[in-house]
């Protein structure tokens, strides 16, 4: 007889970090109308799922309890519903579950196939898991938000990426080195390093003195801020920025909000963005495209098993991951 339970790592309400998710076995989900059920190969955490568990985005999320986390996921087609038109069963894919139900931290998902991006044979699924929310949310702040061309067209644009050694950071420092543009990045000390190598023309240290005033080296006014940090007060962004300088925050909190709507009411030309990511699968198909093609690579912090998937969560929680933070079933 087929298995008809499967893994999956789960949380019965708000608080609890990592002592809060339990192992269980539970029966595997049905695809409904246009959706696919995969087996995980690879998922990938995010701040946001943590974010849920603590009660920050309540009462949105989670939809229920139990919740199951996890957004990235990385894997194999093995069912799908009716409807489905661009996947079979056998199709090597990446995807992004829908937040609202969660669960991607299991050994098998349900998604949207408008979700669902086919995945090359050259990229492995630990380098593609990385992409849904990390690498479409730097994409979107880039070209929808800062409006930066990725072709290398449009007039050269300085651009600031804050915590440039984090999971969208990163992605952010490579896909804006495609646009033609001059790229300032802060990150920790013992990443100075990587965050040059991948492109960035300068970075500094968040922590030293010009760290904390953001200040770029080379004297210049910043015509995007990609703010992937949080604590930094809009009084340390504007003497930085060029008269139309806007600040993108991936992380907004009610006081970017807030200060959007005040910036609007004002008709300051200077902005804070909030960012809300809208995915899509087209979006997720021209990320792989750059990784195949060597343009973009994905950072992995480190790699968990399914099991020891609390050890994972700990390490998202304590910030200071270089790249992304990969469970694997």
């Amino acid at each position: 007889m087929a298995k008809n339970v499967m893994h999956a790592v789960q949380y019965d309400g708000y608080g609890g970090g990592p002592s809060g998710l339990k192992h269980v076995e539970i029966p595997i989900p049905n695809p409904n109308k246009d959706e696919v059920l995969l087996k995980l190969e690879a998922a990938s955490l995010n701040p946001f799922d943590w974010k849920v568990q603590k009660g920050m985005l309540w009462p949105l999320l989670p939809r229920r309890f139990p919740h199951i986390p996890g957004t990235d996921v990385a894997g194999e087609v093995v069912q799908v519903g009716p409807g489905v038109k661009k996947f079979k069963a056998g199709d090597k894919v990446v995807a992004m579950v829908n937040p609202l139900n969660g669960g991607g931290l299991a050994e098998l998902a349900v998604t949207k196939e408008s979700l669902i991006a086919a995945r090359p044979p050259e990229v492995s699924a630990a380098t593609a898991v990385g992409l849904p929310v990390a690498g479409l949310t730097a994409h979107q702040a880039l070209i929808q938000s800062a409006g930066i061309k990725l072709d290398g067209s449009g007039k050269q644009a300085n651009v600031l990426i804050t915590a440039a050694s984090g999971g969208v950071g990163l992605y952010a420092v490579q896909l804006a080195k495609l646009g033609n543009t001059h790229v300032t990045a802060t990150c920790g000390a013992c990443n100075l390093e990587l965050v040059k190598s991948l492109g960035a023309d300068e970075v500094i240290d968040y922590k030293t003195p010009e760290g904390a005033t953001l200040k770029s080296p080379s004297g210049r006014k910043y015509d995007a801020v990609i703010h992937c940090a949080t604590g930094i007060p809009w009084s340390t962004f504007e003497p930085n920025l060029s008269t139309n300088g806007k600040v993108i925050d991936i992380t907004p909190g009610l006081s970017a909000v807030a200060n959007f709507a005040l910036g609007k009411l004002t008709f300051s030309k200077k902005q804070l963005v909030p960012l809300l990511l809208s995915p899509k699968a087209q979006n997720l198909d021209y990320l792989l495209k750059l990784v195949r093609e060597g343009k973009l690579k994905t950072i992995i912090d480190s790699k968990y098993p399914l099991t020891k998937a609390e050890d994972a969560w700990a390490k998202s929680i304590d910030g200071h991951a270089t790249g992304k933070i990969i469970v694997e079933p």
